[in-house]
């Protein structure tokens, strides 16, 4: 059978690629048509758009980009007629999928969205073009069914598919050595996936490492989708780099993160991804101004990171807007770099943590049923 899946972001092209190769287990005559990122491709997808082309962070980005944004969506829409798949598996990214799904309802197109748009967050009205337009919500988070069933509407709670990647996960034996890091304590920087995010959170991070001791190394995440001379032109003006403190690395977050004694992240995904591998964080985030003082008035939830969300309680420091700062980012690790009681804390409550998110084979369940509902549809 023939799937299209719709991915916006890298997280979405992780889970993408992951859910591609469960689809292919599952059905071996699959074909895979997508909007991704380098992962999906090489889980044998045809690319279409990566998805450094579509990712716009902020209200104001997104109004700026607006002739881009419709320009991608009309290019979709004759790009999913022409391919006629049996099953469009939308994947997050909200602002587009959303739109693509109600258009692909009414062409008879079977949608199925894998990762659920965080309704519950903000904009709960959205439910209605859901229910109106997706054969099957599949969710990777425990409250979401509660969330959904209040509307009447079942959806397939399926796991968080990030478990199955941080237990397949096996380090790589040099790292250290590939990647001419000093035998010295790590502490990691995720500064994020997109440029804005990157230019707005990565200086405050390099600022705070004059405040820790000297004996500590510091290692950037780089985005793959990024062009190095985008984080050589932020690192060139810090006296740490040149001082020799920092190393910045690419495609190979979890190796970092396996090594690593604590991070300073920016809030997404990565958050769970740092909670899963057991490493304490703080969870940094700054925004356009304007877009963020409307997010406040629109967000109805008490967190902004995925940890502290799942676990219903404040798990890790969030640094938001004016918190984040150079001196915060420190007195936030500072106190998690050894043995301790806010350490042994945290440590605690993301062991609780994995057991609220349920076990590996969430791609897998995912692909499953996915599959049989669209052998069902044919019939």
């Amino acid at each position: 059978m023939k799937y299209y899946l719709l991915a916006g972001e890298a997280s979405g092209d992780l889970h993408g690629a992951n859910l591609m190769k469960s689809l292919f287990r599952e059905d071996p005559d699959a074909r895979c048509r997508v909007w991704g990122g380098d992962l999906m491709e090489a889980a044998g997808g045809e690319l279409v758009k990566h998805y450094r082309d579509l990712a716009f962070m902020g209200f104001l980005e997104v109004v700026k980009n607006l002739p881009t944004i419709l320009r991608n969506i009309r290019f979709c829409k004759a790009d999913i007629l022409a391919y006629q798949p049996d099953a469009l598996i939308l994947i997050d990214y909200p602002g587009f999928n959303l739109r693509i799904a109600e258009w692909a309802a009414k062409q008879g197109i079977q949608v199925f969205y894998y990762i659920s748009p965080q309704l519950w967050a903000w904009h709960a009205s959205r439910v209605k073009i859901i229910q109106a337009s997706v054969d099957r919500m599949f969710t990777i988070l425990p409250f979401e069914t509660e969330f959904y069933a209040k509307y009447g509407y079942e959806v397939s709670y399926v796991g968080h598919p990030l478990l199955d990647v941080a237990a397949d996960f096996t380090p790589t034996p040099d790292f250290r050595e590939r990647n001419q890091l000093p035998d010295a304590p790590l502490i990691a920087f995720l500064p994020g996936s997109r440029k804005q995010e990157i230019s707005r959170m990565l200086g405050v991070m390099l600022d705070a490492i004059p405040l820790f001791p000297s004996t500590y190394h510091f290692a950037i995440a780089g985005a793959p989708s990024i062009d190095p001379s985008f984080y050589e032109e932020i690192l060139r003006h810090h006296p740490e780099v040149s001082a020799g403190r920092v190393s910045i690395l690419y495609k190979q977050t979890y190796d970092l993160l396996y090594e690593a004694e604590a991070a300073a992240v920016t809030s997404g995904t990565a958050t769970l991804e740092t909670a899963l591998f057991g490493v304490p964080q703080v969870v940094c985030y700054r925004g356009n101004t304007l877009s963020f003082q409307i997010a406040k008035r629109l967000v109805k939830v008490p967190f902004i990171s995925l940890v502290n969300l799942v676990a219903g309680k404040a798990v890790v420091r969030e640094l938001i807007q004016a918190q984040l700062t150079p001196q915060a980012i420190a007195d936030a690790l500072l106190p998690l770099l050894h043995a301790g009681p806010e350490r042994g804390q945290m440590e605690a409550a993301y062991r609780e943590l994995q057991e609220k998110l349920g076990g590996v084979g969430a791609s897998d369940r995912a692909a499953k049923e996915m599959v049989r509902l669209a052998v069902f549809s044919r019939q």
